[in-house]
């Protein structure tokens, strides 16, 4: 439940003087226009206040014990207001003191308060009914605006295009207007081979604030105007760039989209200079989501990974945000699962280390990312990826992870390996435990313990411990 911002008024301070307030006018209109004026519809003061609850409240309206405006105040024997309902609860709790003064109450009988409760109703129906004037206002300037774009061209298209736009973002209930007045297929019409980009940008920056139908969106998908779109996340500015990707996304969610436009390569590597650019985190997010989303489309997976997408992952994944690291750890596994993917992931040098550093550190879904990730690369080259793996302290985080909360199979075969990882270098018993996941990580159910660091600190003492012995049967 909302707590309302309580407004100052009157001398800098609170106003505790109804009559004071209302013969100067300071909680709006003055005293003809709040109780002088004739409402021409009787106005529900509590659908009033939820929808005016965005509004600075004056502090003489505001209940003490809720914070929200009274509806139904009541003054106690103190002089104290408050909302009826929440001074009898206090009083149901067995409290027989002001909640304000904390005196105690030597009558507990409660006052309507009709003044208050005449100016609130007052005030609220002047703040609402001028709210409603202004979204008349609104709605039928954007009448207008959508009237004019079906005449205008030139930097006057750009203009009402800006104007709608402002609107759109501005104005919530302006998007039901915009989609009933045909307001989306007009602005979808503006979108083509010889759109400037000044327009392009416009139009999709209110494209990608409005709710689009099916009908919408097979135009949207139109190869001239994918074609404007994927220019755009090129060469446009970074919100346009942005925009292009939501809005690029969202047609293809869940569409039968053609692979053409999926694996376009202008498309791949605007997306991918989007995910390099540390200056937009949400220009990061958005491109990985689209890159995941392109991702999906298997036909076009060779194509992610002949344009260098994987190195180019890999060199960002320290520094990305929990939310990005996610979408990149699953686009990077996506594409271990083809071989040049793997080969792709093998050769780059930071691959290991930078992915082992994020086992059990961001979350279960992460960490099994990672272990798909690193079993497909080691498998690839278990020999050379090995000492790799135990300079980056993969053996550690496996152990880690064995021993933490996961799946009854897991532990079973964790303890199954214990007597051959006691025979064996650390570089073997690498190899078996990426033997483990193989089996294990196809199901990608497994529950990891909350409380990560203690055992990694654990595990990773009993590991530096068994370097020196050629037997780690020690390690549980």
């Amino acid at each position: 439940m909302r707590m309302y911002q309580a407004s100052k008024v009157g001398g800098g301070g609170q106003v505790l003087d109804l009559e004071t307030a209302v013969k100067d006018g300071i909680l709006g209109g003055g005293c003809g226009a709040l109780f002088g004026g004739v409402v021409a519809e009787k106005l529900d003061l509590k659908k009033m206040v939820v929808e005016l609850e965005s509004v600075d409240v004056p502090s003489v309206f505001i209940c003490p014990i809720s914070l929200e405006p009274m509806q139904d105040p009541v003054t106690l024997c103190t002089g104290q207001t408050y909302e009826r309902s929440n001074i009898l609860k206090w009083f149901s709790l067995g409290h027989f003191t002001c909640p304000t003064t904390m005196q105690e109450l030597w009558d507990d009988s409660v006052t309507p308060n009709k003044t208050l409760q005449q100016l609130i109703y007052s005030w609220f129906s002047q703040k609402y009914l001028a709210m409603k004037k202004r979204s008349e206002d609104v709605q039928g300037r954007v009448l207008e605006v959508l009237e004019s774009l079906k005449k205008v061209k030139g930097q006057a298209r750009v203009q009402a295009l800006k104007e709608l736009r402002q609107l759109v973002v501005t104005h919530g209930s302006v998007k039901k207007t915009v989609v009933d007045n045909n307001g989306v297929a007009l602005v979808c019409s503006l979108l083509g081979h010889f759109t400037s980009h000044a327009v392009g940008s416009e139009a999709i920056g209110i494209l990608v604030n409005l709710e689009l139908d099916l009908e919408s969106m097979e135009i949207l998908m139109q190869p001239a105007k994918m074609s404007l779109m994927v220019d755009m996340l090129n060469e446009g500015s970074i919100e346009t760039k942005i925009n292009c990707t939501k809005l690029i996304e969202t047609l293809m969610v869940g569409k039968d989209i053609g692979s053409e436009i999926v694996s376009s390569l202008s498309l791949l590597v605007g997306l991918l200079r989007l995910v390099r650019d540390k200056r937009y985190p949400n220009g990061v997010f958005a491109g990985l989501s689209l890159l995941k989303t392109v991702c999906s489309h298997e036909p076009v997976r060779s194509s992610v990974v002949s344009i260098g997408t994987i190195p180019q992952l890999v060199e960002v994944l320290p520094r990305l945000n929990n939310e990005c690291l996610e979408l990149a750890l699953y686009v990077l596994e996506v594409l271990s699962t083809l071989p040049e993917g793997r080969l792709a992931l093998k050769n780059c040098p930071n691959t290991i280390p930078n992915v082992v550093r994020l086992m059990m550190k961001v979350s279960e879904s992460c960490t099994q990312f990672a272990l798909s990730i690193l079993w497909a690369v080691c498998k690839l080259a278990p020999e050379e990826c090995a000492s790799h793996a135990v300079e980056a302290g993969l053996a550690a985080k496996l152990l880690l992870v064995i021993q933490s909360g996961c799946s009854p199979v897991m532990k079973q075969r964790s303890q199954g390996t214990k007597e051959l990882v006691g025979c064996s270098r650390i570089q073997n018993g690498v190899h078996w435990f990426l033997r483990l996941f193989s089996v294990n990580f196809s199901n990608k159910s497994q529950s990891l313990h909350s409380d990560w660091d203690i055992l990694f600190v654990n595990t990773s003492a009993n590991l530096v411990a068994d370097c020196s012995n050629p037997q780690l049967s020690s390690v549980q």
